[in-house]
């Protein structure tokens, strides 16, 4: 065996290291670890040798005890939580967070910062949810599935974005950043429906007491308190309130990303004073040569220099950029992993279009009502509501973009992974056969990707058609 030399061989690993960090910071790889922990997650599901571990594992207890077994948790960490619900309530609180934290950055300097900017793709955004909704509810009419209506409704940014960026510059940049902020507009209207329509009996007393505490951190924050520890303290009791009073745990993520100070500790001005401080001592102890550097003194320094530098920051960037790496590779991917995994006992269970529970019509037909209304639906709903806001000149086209390449793109509004899948977790509650309830849910789950990949794909095809189109109709006649 030929032995590499430790020098030769940490060179190696650097380089892997770089190549790799810089892999991972490209756009379209969130996506692609999702698919693969789809796909991962739909093969523990059905392998004979790995299905009842899966399974096992979702459903495992967690508990926490100090001492003894009188001695636990019991409010802050219920009896009942499993490991599926410790993703779907805990980590999935910290996903609803970082949009929280997106969407408001949006609001106040991003693509919805202003009405005009935010017309366009909040309309486009309110007919990707009013179609698709209706389309669902027109399927199931009658039926015990049509509280199901919510779960066709939402868009994946990060698929979206994904797909975006392997088309590449055959869609206008102004195409890109529409679908984006359409994206966090229909996250918003999401976060609403989910709240309003899909929690369970709400206990008003601890509603109120929560929203008493998300207005105790409203006060700090007007007061002007920019350290974190406080608004941590709230919002674990916040969520704790949230969890027990029937209103979705997650949304209290939303509700704290909105109260997190979005002013640095030091303005402008105090920054480059006491930055202009100590670096001038730093320049002045750069001529001790008895210590290595650096010595305390300029230790001392630098840690000042990097507490001005993090606090010239608000919080709400900084949590944003501290948690979006946890999010995106450890939460997302749990909770496809958690999620996707649907048993698949016969190939009929692909049969969406005409697959009803346990061949009972009361159930509906919810792969069908999911997949038309991702497919069709969303589609149909973002053109034609931009359409009727464009003529009535209530908003503008995306400059260097046609309606058929908007159509293509908004097709690309189909894809409805996360938000499709966590809203399909949460519904048809209301119907007493459990196990029914669980054929819907997997049903929803297997017409959700189903329904994903084909307006993904569709999608593409209609971008490279169109862009062809385009391209040929600007090339001058040849003779």
């Amino acid at each position: 065996m030929k032995l590499i030399p430790i020098y030769k061989w940490n060179k190696s690993r650097v380089e892997f290291n770089r190549k790799s960090g810089r892999i991972t910071r490209q756009p379209w790889f969130q996506g692609v670890l999702l698919l693969c922990c789809v796909l991962l997650a739909m093969l523990l599901a059905n392998l004979p040798a790995t299905r009842h571990l899966y399974h096992a594992v979702l459903n495992l207890n967690i508990q926490f005890h100090f001492f003894n077994d009188s001695h636990n948790l019991d409010v802050l960490f219920p009896r009942d939580m499993t490991v599926e619900k410790f993703i779907n309530d805990i980590l999935m609180t910290v996903f609803f967070f970082t949009v929280g934290l997106e969407i408001r950055r949006e609001i106040s300097s991003g693509e919805l910062s202003s009405v005009r900017k935010a017309l366009m793709p909040v309309v486009a955004a309110l007919g990707g949810v009013v179609m698709p909704a209706l389309i669902f509810s027109a399927v199931n009419y009658g039926t015990q599935a049509t509280t199901g209506w919510g779960i066709p409704t939402a868009t994946d940014i990060a698929f979206a974005v994904c797909i975006l960026t392997v088309l590449g510059d055959k869609v206008p940049v102004s195409m890109k950043v529409f679908l984006t902020a359409l994206a966090i507009a229909d996250d918003l209207i999401a976060i609403l429906v989910v709240a309003i329509f899909y929690g369970g009996s709400v206990n008003f007393v601890l509603l109120s007491i929560a929203l008493a505490l998300a207005a105790a951190a409203l006060l700090i924050r007007r007061a002007g308190e920019k350290r974190m520890f406080p608004y941590i303290v709230i919002a674990l009791m916040v969520w704790v309130l949230f969890y027990y009073s029937g209103v979705h745990a997650t949304m209290s993520g939303v509700v704290m990303a909105f109260l997190i100070p979005s002013e640095p500790l030091y303005n402008k001005e105090e920054f480059y004073k006491l930055r202009a401080h100590y670096m001038q001592k730093m320049d002045s102890l750069a001529d001790i040569d008895e210590e290595k550097f650096p010595n305390g003194p300029q230790k001392h320094c630098l840690r000042r220099l990097h507490r001005i530098s993090m606090g010239s920051m608000d919080m709400s960037y900084q949590l944003e950029h501290a948690l979006s790496p946890w999010v995106n590779y450890l939460i997302m991917p749990l909770f496809a992993l958690a999620n996707a995994g649907v048993t698949i006992p016969s190939p009929e269970s692909f049969n969406i279009f005409a697959h009803t529970v346990a061949g009972h019509p009361e159930y509906g037909l919810v792969g069908l009502g999911i997949f038309l209304g991702l497919v069709l639906g969303k589609p149909l709903g973002i053109t034609l509501f931009s359409f009727v806001a464009v003529k009535v000149k209530a908003a503008e086209m995306p400059k260097g973009a046609s309606w058929p390449m908007f159509f293509a793109v908004a097709c690309l509004g189909g894809i409805g992974f996360t938000m499709s899948i966590f809203v399909d977790t949460l519904s048809f509650g209301d119907i007493a056969d459990a196990q029914a309830v669980a054929t819907m849910r997997d049903a929803g789950k297997i017409a959700v990707l189903l329904a994903s990949a084909t307006a993904a794909v569709l999608g593409s095809v209609l971008v490279n058609l169109f862009a062809a189109c385009t391209r040929n109709a600007r090339e001058p006649l040849r003779h």
